[in-house]
Protein backbone atom coordinates (compact mmCIF):
# COMPACT_ATOMS: atom_id res chain seq x y z
CA UNK A 1 0.00 0.00 0.00
CA UNK A 2 3.07 2.11 0.75
CA UNK A 3 4.14 1.93 -2.62
CA UNK A 4 0.89 3.06 -4.21
CA UNK A 5 0.98 6.14 -1.86
CA UNK A 6 4.34 7.10 -2.95
CA UNK A 7 3.43 6.95 -6.38
CA UNK A 8 0.59 9.09 -6.04
CA UNK A 9 2.80 11.18 -4.06
CA UNK A 10 5.34 11.47 -6.77
CA UNK A 11 3.11 12.44 -9.22
CA UNK A 12 1.28 15.27 -7.82
CA UNK A 13 4.81 16.26 -6.86
CA UNK A 14 5.07 16.98 -10.69
CA UNK A 15 1.90 19.30 -10.71
CA UNK A 16 3.66 22.04 -8.30
CA UNK A 17 7.40 20.86 -7.64
CA UNK A 18 10.50 22.20 -9.96
CA UNK A 19 10.48 22.07 -13.73
CA UNK A 20 6.83 22.21 -13.59
CA UNK A 21 6.77 24.16 -17.08
CA UNK A 22 6.71 20.88 -18.99
CA UNK A 23 3.65 20.19 -18.04
CA UNK A 24 2.82 22.50 -20.92
CA UNK A 25 5.22 22.39 -22.95
CA UNK A 26 5.78 19.12 -23.34
CA UNK A 27 2.23 18.59 -24.40
CA UNK A 28 2.35 21.62 -27.11
CA UNK A 29 5.30 20.33 -28.75
CA UNK A 30 3.24 16.72 -29.09
CA UNK A 31 -0.07 18.56 -30.37
CA UNK A 32 2.19 20.59 -33.07
CA UNK A 33 3.95 17.13 -34.26
CA UNK A 34 0.25 16.22 -34.13
CA UNK A 35 -1.71 19.03 -36.58
CA UNK A 36 1.67 18.19 -38.49
CA UNK A 37 1.33 14.76 -39.18
CA UNK A 38 -3.00 15.08 -39.36
CA UNK A 39 -2.21 17.42 -42.16
CA UNK A 40 0.12 14.77 -44.01
CA UNK A 41 -2.03 12.27 -43.43
CA UNK A 42 -5.17 13.92 -44.64
CA UNK A 43 -3.34 15.66 -47.48
CA UNK A 44 -2.07 11.82 -48.39
CA UNK A 45 -5.59 10.43 -48.10
CA UNK A 46 -4.95 8.55 -45.31
CA UNK A 47 -7.55 7.65 -42.62
CA UNK A 48 -6.99 8.66 -39.16
CA UNK A 49 -4.50 7.60 -37.41
CA UNK A 50 -5.56 6.11 -34.27
CA UNK A 51 -8.44 4.64 -35.33
CA UNK A 52 -6.43 2.90 -37.82
CA UNK A 53 -3.96 1.73 -35.94
CA UNK A 54 -7.09 -0.71 -34.89
CA UNK A 55 -9.01 -0.89 -37.71
CA UNK A 56 -5.76 -1.49 -40.45
CA UNK A 57 -3.77 -4.82 -39.13
CA UNK A 58 -2.01 -4.23 -43.13
CA UNK A 59 -0.70 -1.23 -42.16
CA UNK A 60 -0.32 -1.30 -38.51
CA UNK A 61 3.32 -1.73 -38.43
CA UNK A 62 4.27 1.63 -40.49
CA UNK A 63 1.46 3.51 -38.82
CA UNK A 64 3.56 2.68 -35.52
CA UNK A 65 7.04 3.09 -36.79
CA UNK A 66 5.80 6.88 -38.64
CA UNK A 67 4.52 7.57 -35.32
CA UNK A 68 7.33 7.25 -33.56
CA UNK A 69 9.63 8.90 -35.87
CA UNK A 70 7.70 12.11 -34.96
CA UNK A 71 6.80 12.20 -31.32
CA UNK A 72 9.26 9.71 -30.20
CA UNK A 73 12.61 12.27 -29.78
CA UNK A 74 9.56 13.81 -27.73
CA UNK A 75 8.74 10.99 -25.57
CA UNK A 76 12.40 10.24 -24.59
CA UNK A 77 12.39 14.15 -23.46
CA UNK A 78 9.66 14.03 -21.63
CA UNK A 79 10.87 10.91 -19.64
CA UNK A 80 14.73 12.58 -19.35
CA UNK A 81 13.21 15.20 -18.07
CA UNK A 82 11.44 13.43 -15.33
CA UNK A 83 14.32 11.74 -14.16
CA UNK A 84 16.07 15.38 -13.83
CA UNK A 85 13.22 16.00 -11.62
CA UNK A 86 13.66 13.07 -9.73
CA UNK A 87 16.55 13.49 -8.80
CA UNK A 88 15.91 16.66 -7.95
CA UNK A 89 13.06 16.05 -5.75
CA UNK A 90 13.42 12.49 -4.69
CA UNK A 91 17.45 12.29 -5.04
CA UNK A 92 16.49 8.38 -7.01
CA UNK A 93 14.98 7.32 -10.01
CA UNK A 94 11.59 5.44 -10.29
CA UNK A 95 10.86 4.40 -14.24
CA UNK A 96 7.58 4.00 -13.95
CA UNK A 97 6.77 7.36 -13.07
CA UNK A 98 9.51 8.61 -15.92
CA UNK A 99 6.91 6.12 -18.57
CA UNK A 100 4.00 7.22 -17.21
CA UNK A 101 5.16 11.31 -17.88
CA UNK A 102 6.39 10.22 -21.16
CA UNK A 103 3.01 8.67 -21.75
CA UNK A 104 0.53 11.29 -20.73
CA UNK A 105 2.69 14.53 -21.57
CA UNK A 106 3.63 13.39 -25.24
CA UNK A 107 1.91 10.22 -26.52
CA UNK A 108 -1.83 10.93 -25.59
CA UNK A 109 -1.59 14.41 -27.15
CA UNK A 110 -0.64 13.23 -30.53
CA UNK A 111 -2.76 10.45 -30.29
CA UNK A 112 -5.70 12.20 -29.55
CA UNK A 113 -5.61 15.53 -31.68
CA UNK A 114 -3.68 13.84 -34.88
CA UNK A 115 -6.82 11.93 -35.80
CA UNK A 116 -8.91 14.41 -35.69
CA UNK A 117 -6.86 17.30 -37.05
CA UNK A 118 -7.16 14.58 -40.40
CA UNK A 119 -10.63 14.80 -40.60
CA UNK A 120 -10.70 18.42 -40.01
CA UNK A 121 -8.26 19.06 -43.38
CA UNK A 122 -10.39 16.64 -45.09
CA UNK A 123 -13.54 18.33 -45.23
CA UNK A 124 -13.77 21.34 -46.42
CA UNK A 125 -15.47 24.66 -44.67
CA UNK A 126 -18.94 25.33 -45.46
CA UNK A 127 -19.17 27.87 -48.58
CA UNK A 128 -15.71 26.15 -49.87
CA UNK A 129 -15.82 24.08 -52.80
CA UNK A 130 -14.15 20.76 -52.60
Amino acid sequence: MGDHLSFVEGFLARLQGPMNFRLFLQPLVALFFAIRDGRKDAREGRPPYFWALFTDPGHRRDMLVNGWKSIGKVFIIAMVLDFVFQYVVFHDFRPVGALLAGFVLALVPYLLLRGPVNRLMRHPAKGEKS
